[in-house]
């Protein structure tokens, strides 16, 4: 089994997300595991069948929070490891997942010995990090060569935009080229999540990878599952972005 090493000074500097998302628990824990409540049920598929690659020695989730992405990966063929910031999160990850292996641990200095894994998955966890290149770099740093880092993040687009009232046509109202602040507030169903992080412009996650000595082997723009009802115009305007970058031999 993989250790997880803690790292000197990190503990006492955690960052705000982990405030973020303890204090969402609750709300996430029922939005994430209400099946097909939320997009991750419309575009889980095109991003395992297209970007994550077979199953090597073992694959690190970084964000994983209460542990879906995870355990999808464990249900094809992974050995995965997930560290999140969040205690309550991780709890319910491994309740639900008694196998599994689960960390606190901050993904820009993670408790992992270099080239500890062949995949890395982060979904929809980089734009929660303050210092998204430093996530790339550490995500790097325990790849082994030739393994994967494998990103679903809101499309650049869609951070800084939204559809009119019309459903046809799409504003961009904010700087797209800026590093912005996040913050939603979103209701559904009867259910409540306020997602926080930050918006960055699609050369920004370039540049990350580029200084992390990663290449871009596999981009998309996925349309969801589901092309009816609320998700017919994101057949238009990509809600989400997925890629595959690749660690030289």
């Amino acid at each position: 089994m993989l250790r997880v090493h803690p790292v000197p000074g990190w503990v006492a500097s955690l960052p705000v997300p982990r405030a973020e998302w303890e204090g969402e628990a609750a709300n996430w824990l029922l939005w994430a595991r209400t099946p097909g409540h939320d997009a991750y049920w419309s575009f889980k598929d095109s991003f395992f069948e297209t970007i994550v690659p077979p199953p090597g020695r073992r694959t690190l989730e970084i964000g994983c929070g209460e542990g879906r992405v995870a355990r999808d990966l464990r249900a094809q063929g992974h050995r995965v490891v997930g560290v999140d910031l969040a205690p309550t999160l991780l709890r319910s990850a491994r309740e639900a997942d008694t196998e599994g292996s689960y960390a606190v641990a901050d993904a820009r200095a993670l408790p992992f010995p270099h080239g500890a894994f062949d995949t890395v998955v982060a979904y929809n966890s980089l734009m929660d990090v303050d210092g998204m290149a430093a996530a790339v770099r550490e995500a790097a740093r325990v790849l082994a060569p030739g393994g994967s880092l494998c990103i679903c993040v809101t499309h650049p687009l869609n951070d800084v935009g939204a559809f009119s009232d019309d459903g046809r046509t799409f504003v961009i109202s904010e700087p797209y080229l800026n590093v912005n602040r996040f913050e939603a507030t979103f209701e559904r169903d009867g259910l409540t999540m306020t997602f926080r992080g930050w918006t960055h412009p699609l050369e920004d996650y370039a540049k990350a990878l580029e200084a992390a000595g990663l290449h871009v082997a596999r981009l998309r723009e996925p349309v969801p599952a589901s092309t009816v009802g609320e998700y017919a115009a994101w057949t238009r305007v990509p809600m989400f972005l997925h890629l595959r970058a690749v660690k030289a031999d």
